[in-house]
């Protein structure tokens, strides 16, 4: 049996490999679990977990599957968002893919201290104290952006339960 060549295989990151370490960050990050926590249920160390998020290595498919089972969402989940321009419509190898210098604001969503903050804001039990406090995020954020600096937050709304699965009543 003849050994495949990888001498085609850029040594960068592929753009998809980073998009679903991203995605995998995000729910394990919302979830509360530690790259050691998450590696443990899989019989992996936080140095492999982390290397997944960073996208350096990449996840094979069985993997996937049992990173969706423990983070309690279907492998679907680590491909919603994907831009159909970063794989010019197919998932073919292009040598043209990198990482943009800079990210765009969009991913702002995927910073730590935004799932930080989404994550200890559905800790909050009384449903009139977690409204209170988006309501206040809600009179900051519009007194300290200009029209100019930010695109117009959502309308308010009634704040709702967490995300996830639902508890049987």
């Amino acid at each position: 049996m003849i050994a495949a060549k990888h001498d085609d295989v850029p040594q960068v990151a592929d753009m998809v490999d980073i998009h679903v370490g991203r995605r995998l960050r995000m729910r394990r990050t919302l979830l509360g679990l530690t790259q050691q926590a998450l590696g443990m249920q899989l019989g992996l160390t936080f140095q492999q977990i982390q290397k997944y998020e960073c996208g350096a290595n990449r996840i094979s498919s069985s993997r996937l599957f049992l990173l969706g089972q423990a983070l309690q969402v279907p492998v679907s989940y680590f491909f919603d968002g994907l831009p159909r321009e970063m794989t010019g419509g197919s998932l073919a190898k292009s040598p043209e893919r990198k990482m943009p210098a800079v990210p765009p604001p969009a991913e702002s969503l995927e910073a730590k201290e935004t799932l930080d903050l989404v994550r200890n804001f559905y800790r909050i039990t009384d449903p009139a104290v977690r409204q209170g406090f988006f309501d206040t995020v809600v009179t900051i954020a519009e007194t300290q952006s200009s029209p100019v600096d930010a695109p117009p937050g959502p309308p308010r709304r009634r704040v709702g339960r967490p995300p996830g699965p639902r508890k049987a009543s």
